[in-house]
């Protein structure tokens, strides 16, 4: 049964059609997908009397069947409104300023208002706030555009994105003449988005990307390397280079790999990147990027002489070679030369550390200690001694009990907070 609904509005006398709104007998997200912090927080929002959506890739991603990584959040209340809102808000952001809201285990829910599309695009002037029609507008392509009520399980579409779902294509909904020159950035995506939903870059895109893929050469170090970072754990990262090498894009993300992604010893490095950052995932275990960067870049590194090399020497030199192949990638240096450690390891050079603990296994003694206590001098074992005093028990307050049968099971960190 059929039970879309349509949105309406009057432009000069005359209906026109806003939106199509999916009820959810017509999609596939379902809020047990989606995470109870982000919904506590719609909750919330939306108890104000404002407007409150999950929004972006999430909802791409649920579409799809597949897990969301994160949960991002538009609304119509402003950030100052939300910030006064939430205890565990802070805005950011210079250009368009956006709240995070921080939960335990370095969770981060962005939310972001409404924004306008009635500026100029290509003189950055896009710091307006808006509706949710124009925020729409604005999203970067159509697949990214769907907007979910988690309260009465409605899916907004007001760029028919559910038309490019059926027919599998990334559609860009910013005119093409100055997206990929107001952000590069989204030429790296749309190849992304392309690789891991197995949907066609339309023609326009495709030659958009081909016609600007000098302008990459223009973004920081510092978003170069959230977005590589980004295609590293996605598990897909080999055929999105790939696919960035064919478009030109790849000289000017990493210059050295572009040099040597067609052979196959790096082919078959990105492979077993890729299927370790899979398999953390399907555990759910962590994913440690310095064993990303040891897996993907081990062919590439070369020790001349190694065995005349003292440890430190070798280390730094793999560091300082790992360094430079991840260029103009800045991670943290620990990161780096956790993976210098790893690569040594693989290399057949074990750390100091190891090499001492081994050496006091051997020797039958822990590693850092002088002497075990069986090796002890004779005197020192015959010392008595000295009495330890005992300590007080501390008092165990307990307060009324009856409070505690009238407030609810909360379904969150967060939740709990507020009861």
């Amino acid at each position: 049964m059929v039970m879309m609904f349509t949105r309406y509005k009057t432009v000069g006398g005359k209906e026109v059609v806003v939106a199509r709104i999916y009820s959810s007998r017509e999609h596939t997200v379902r809020n047990s997908q989606i995470d109870k912090d982000a919904l506590w927080a719609i909750r919330k929002i939306q108890a104000q009397g404002a407007e409150a959506y999950i929004v972006g890739g999430a909802i791409r991603d649920m579409l799809l069947g597949r897990k969301p990584k994160d949960f991002d959040i538009a609304t119509s209340l402003s950030p100052r409104q939300v910030q006064k809102l939430f205890w565990n808000a802070r805005i950011i952001g210079r250009r368009f300023r956006i709240v995070h809201l921080y939960f335990n285990h370095d969770k981060i829910i962005e939310v972001t208002t409404f924004r306008s599309d009635e500026e100029n695009f290509e003189e950055g002037n896009n710091n307006i706030f808006g509706t949710i029609e124009q925020d729409a507008r604005r999203r970067d392509f159509a697949i990214n555009s769907l907007y979910y009520n988690p309260q009465n399980g409605q899916l907004l579409d007001f760029n028919g994105a559910m038309e490019d779902f059926k027919k599998k294509r990334i559609r860009s909904l910013i005119p093409l003449s100055y997206s990929f020159s107001e952000d590069p950035v989204r030429m790296i995506r749309a190849i992304k988005y392309h690789v891991t939903t197995g949907f066609d870059l339309m023609w326009n895109v495709r030659r958009a990307i081909k016609r600007n893929a000098s302008n990459l050469s223009l973004v920081s170090n510092s978003r170069l390397t959230e977005e590589v970072g980004k295609i590293l754990t996605s598990g897909e990262a080999k055929g999105i280079f790939t696919e960035m090498d064919r478009y030109k894009l790849l000289p000017y993300v990493l210059p050295s790999l572009s040099v040597y992604i067609d052979y196959p010893e790096i082919r078959a490095s990105l492979e077993s990147m890729d299927e370790y950052v899979r398999e953390e995932k399907k555990s759910g275990g962590n994913i440690d990027r310095a064993v990303i960067f040891a897996r993907f870049l081990r062919p590439l590194i070369i020790l001349d002489n190694a065995e005349a090399m003292s440890h430190e020497e070798r280390r730094r030199e793999v560091f300082r070679q790992i360094k430079v192949f991840i260029s103009p990638m800045t991670p943290p240096n620990y990161e780096v030369e956790k993976s210098a450690d790893i690569i040594l390891e693989e290399m057949g050079f074990k750390s100091k550390a190891k090499v001492k603990a081994a050496a006091a296994s051997i020797q039958g003694k822990k590693p850092g200690k002088s002497m075990g206590r069986k090796n002890a001098a004779p005197e020192e074992l015959s010392k008595p001694k000295k009495p330890r005093k005992p300590r007080k028990a501390k008092k165990i307050v307990q307060g009324p009990k009856d409070y505690e049968d009238d407030i609810p099971a909360a379904a969150s960190l967060a939740e709990s907070h507020d009861l």
